[in-house]
């Protein structure tokens, strides 16, 4: 009986030791809980008030590079243009320094200029061959190409276009007193500039449409390619109608047929697949038509007859 009793008094006491270590438990344990949640509510608003912090950076970036987004460029500032600045009115070499000191004048030359600006950079203009200016974006050896340039699905296969900017019609010249006429211009010799749409559509067989390859000679600018009229070595000359009117008026005894050869759209251009620098420019020629800034340049150059 004793051994029992104290059995049961070790028993009890046991029991109270064991009560005791668990209130102490809990009152640590409730303890670190609260320490865990003021920390984890402490880390909570740090992480919140970083992520605030990133988010405002981050405006500030997208601030800071406008609503053009991020596109790269062949030179760190700036927008290198390739051109056949033989093309008047829309790009020609000036006498001068140029506009904005390019050396260039001319309604592409402005609406690149006006582009370049907005991007932030500074505009390089490079001259070149019609066909090369084509093949300089293509190669990245410039960033775009302005250059009287009409879309076509064979230029849309290697380049990617912009909006078009402006209307281009194009036309023939042939000299004063000619028997030429657009019915039977696929019986004459055709002079056009190599690289073309002019040249492309003319030199195309008769079932598309073209003259076929023996009725069409290729220059590398308009200016010779009239000079070719001029001393007889072809018979009409087909191009652009803004550049064709500067054309005639430099040159006496030529004149431009009745009616349109063709309609077509202008656009800038960049290197197949360069869509951040597409979408960069493009957002920036409709900024330009939208508040009548390439309007007020074509206008400045083509006066309504």
């Amino acid at each position: 009986m004793k051994k029992i009793a104290s059995l049961l008094a070790a028993v009890m006491l046991l029991t109270a030791a064991l009560a005791g270590c668990g209130n102490s438990g809990s009152g640590s344990s409730t303890t670190d809980t609260s320490s865990a949640s003021s920390t984890a509510s402490q880390s909570s608003t740090a992480e919140d008030s970083s992520a605030a912090e990133g988010e405002t950076s981050s405006e500030a970036s997208a601030t800071e590079a406008g609503d053009y987004g991020e596109f790269t460029t062949i030179e760190e500032g700036k927008l290198i243009m390739a051109t056949n600045a033989q093309f008047p009115p829309y790009e020609l070499v000036s006498d001068g320094e140029g506009f904005n000191g390019t050396g260039f004048e001319g309604i592409d030359v402005e609406i690149a200029s006006a582009i370049a600006d907005k991007l932030g950079l500074e505009l390089q203009i490079d001259d070149m061959d019609f066909d090369s200016a084509l093949v300089a974006v293509q190669n990245d050896a410039a960033d775009v190409v302005l250059a009287g340039l009409s879309y076509s699905e064979e230029r849309d296969e290697v380049l990617d276009f912009t909006d078009s900017y402006a209307t281009g019609v194009q036309v023939v010249i042939v000299k004063e007193g000619s028997d030429v006429t657009m019915d039977n211009l696929g019986e004459k010799m055709i002079g056009t500039q190599r690289g073309t749409t002019g040249y492309i559509y003319a030199s195309d067989t008769p079932e598309n449409g073209g003259y076929g390859e023996d009725h069409v000679s290729a220059y590398d600018n308009g200016a010779t390619a009239v000079q070719a009229l001029v001393n007889g070595q072809v018979d009409a000359v087909i191009i652009d109608e803004a550049p064709a009117k500067e054309f005639v008026a430099a040159n006496e005894g030529l004149t431009i047929l009745p009616g349109n050869w063709v309609e077509e759209q202008y656009c800038a251009a960049v290197n197949e697949g360069n869509t951040e620098l597409l979408n960069a420019i493009n957002t920036a020629l409709n900024e330009l038509m939208d508040d009548g800034t390439v309007q007020e340049i074509l206008d400045k150059y083509i006066t309504a007859e």
